[in-house]
């Protein structure tokens, strides 16, 4: 069974919303680097709300000259965008899940293969986590405060328990939370 796990950059302060790219404060960091593409081989889809897949498409396709391998990976993975209103899509490898959710994602992960992975769409992300089809999360905490925004967990929440799996901070001070779903 493969695992979904939600991927998110967040401020200090739990912000996931990533407006005034304040997620670019690490641009040299080669250990954040690694870590990405370290996460990249251990996935083979990547699941994306419309809002975030129609940006993706927009720019990964274009960027040839990309030396971090996003791109390669974005272009060449089985790409998952759970929308109603996204027609035919026009990017590569894409699959659009019209749901019901909870059903399309149990079907994902009873199939073969590597994780899938997602990162921003955070209504999505919410509405996975109400439920209850999340495997792990992976927070790259940035030493950022926003102030505002909005979060990966809203205020309201339910208690969850997690287990720490892995902590790793980089030169630039970013660190890594991996926390599995027990």
């Amino acid at each position: 069974m493969r695992d979904l796990i939600i991927t998110e950059n967040v401020t200090l302060d739990g912000v996931a919303e990533t407006e005034e790219d304040w997620f670019s404060t690490a641009p040299d960091d080669e250990q954040l680097s690694e870590l990405n593409r370290e996460h990249m081989s251990r996935a083979d889809g990547v699941l994306l709300g419309r809002i975030t897949y129609e940006l993706y498409a927009s720019y990964w396709p274009q960027q040839v000259d990309d030396e971090t391998g996003v791109s390669d990976y974005l272009n060449r993975t089985q790409k998952y965008v759970v929308s109603t209103t996204l027609g035919d899509p026009t990017w590569q490898n894409t699959t659009v899940l019209r749901g019901p959710l909870n059903a399309d994602i149990h079907v994902l992960k009873d199939r073969p293969g590597k994780d899938i992975v997602l990162s921003g769409s955070l209504t999505l992300a919410r509405a996975l986590l109400a439920e209850g089809l999340v495997d792990e999360y992976r927070l790259f905490v940035y030493p950022v405060v926003r102030g505002h925004g909005r979060r990966l967990f809203e205020p309201d929440a339910d208690l969850r328990r997690m287990r720490l799996e892995e902590n790793r901070a980089t030169s630039s001070g970013v660190v890594l939370l991996r926390y599995r779903v027990p």
